[in-house]
């Protein structure tokens, strides 16, 4: 983990926690995750369906809907970075975003002026009752004290920046009467209309057209290079992230069990998640097979979490006796860290307190022939 030391990083997320409560009890959908993000790069966040990429990202701006909280971790914002409208001095003391109340002012300065979000599905997240033009208009007029008339100057020439053909009237449409790859870019206009530091993407080109999706990704790439910003991009599609990526951390039930650079993760994956998550992709030129590898079985409910490692029931490599009691804790090695214990790790782990827990675990290591669709989140 980096420290706030390095004049490179813009915002540390450190022991996450995020929890749901529910009639069973508290829920942990976060579970512990440590990220850097830095200045100018982009992070991938990659995993299955239920991994706790998405609750992740929303806790980093306190926007967990009840039952839902925070109940633990920082969330540390720094000064340095790409200069946005609100930048700091840089000998300011990093703002701990999680200690901050949800529904407060401080939060409300931060979302979308230090950091904005792009939601996975725009036609849930803009307003059906309200003109394109006036919704980000309105998030421009929040954060700067400008007119209607140039909050509106600056909407169209957002628009026609993240490629809306005839800005000068699209500005005062709907959002039902565009397109799906056009209301994503209004998504995009608003995420950046107060050029914030820290732009985080869940998802954002999963239900495009493979054409549009490629536009998206060379938008935000050319948009990154123009602001300087930092991109958390959260997305299930591996080959996306050897395209954009320059890190990469790998979830899985609420925990980040592999992170470190692109190239390292791709060339050089050490848990047994990640390598099951690469092999599945398929490759052009590869021998042909009648069916590609995928992961057996499914994330488990987090309501009923398997002692140790939260992957062990899954898990080819799994150490019986070991692997079902000790929770690996995470390990640096060749680069990146990871939490698996074929890397060591088990003289300092705790023992899984959960009792009943190790009946569930496969006694026999060796593959089976099952095979369930790997679909991330």
């Amino acid at each position: 983990m980096a420290t706030g030391t390095d004049p490179d990083v813009l915002l540390e997320v450190r022991g996450l926690h995020t929890r749901f409560r529910t009639d069973g009890g508290e829920i942990p959908a976060v579970d512990g995750v440590d990220l850097t993000i830095r200045s100018g790069r982009t992070l991938c966040v990659v995993g299955e369906s239920g991994c706790g990429k998405s609750v992740t990202a929303r806790s980093i701006l306190q926007l967990v809907e009840p039952p839902g909280r925070v109940t633990g971790g920082q969330v540390l914002l720094h000064a340095g970075g790409s200069s946005g409208a609100a930048a700091a001095p840089p000998s300011a003391e990093p703002l701990d975003l999680a200690a901050l109340d949800p529904k407060g002012r401080d939060i409300r300065r931060v979302r979308g002026r230090d950091v904005s979000m792009i939601f996975q599905e725009p036609m849930a997240s803009l307003s059906l009752v309200h003109r394109v033009g006036n919704q980000i208009g309105e998030a421009i007029r929040v954060h700067n004290p400008v007119s209607k008339k140039e909050a509106r100057r600056i909407t169209v020439r957002l628009l026609g920046q993240v490629g809306i053909p005839n800005p000068e009237r699209l500005v005062d449409v709907y959002p039902f009467q565009l397109s799906g790859g056009m209301r994503q870019r209004v998504m995009i206009a608003m995420a950046l209309s107060c050029e914030p530091r820290l732009l985080i993407a869940d998802e954002p080109t999963t239900a495009l057209d493979v054409t549009t999706q490629a536009q998206i990704l060379d938008l935000l790439a050319g948009l990154q290079r123009d602001h300087g910003m930092a991109i958390m991009f959260i997305t299930h599609d591996m080959g996306v992230v050897a395209e954009i990526a320059d890190d990469v951390a790998v979830m899985y039930l609420g925990k980040v069990v592999e992170r470190g650079s692109v190239d390292d993760v791709f060339h050089a994956p050490k848990h047994p998640y990640t390598r099951a998550l690469l092999e599945s992709v398929p490759r052009m030129g590869g021998p042909r097979r009648d069916r590609l590898p995928a992961i057996r079985g499914s994330v488990p409910d987090p309501a009923d979490r398997p002692s140790g490692c939260v992957f062990r029931d899954r898990c080819d490599s799994f150490m019986p006796g070991l692997c079902d009691t000790v929770e690996p804790p995470t390990v640096e090695t060749g680069g990146s860290q990871v939490r698996c214990l074929l890397y060591g790790g088990a003289e300092q782990a705790p023992t899984a307190p959960r009792a009943g827990a190790a009946d569930r675990a496969d006694p026999d290591p060796r593959p089976r022939k099952e095979a369930a669709d790997v679909d991330a989140d």
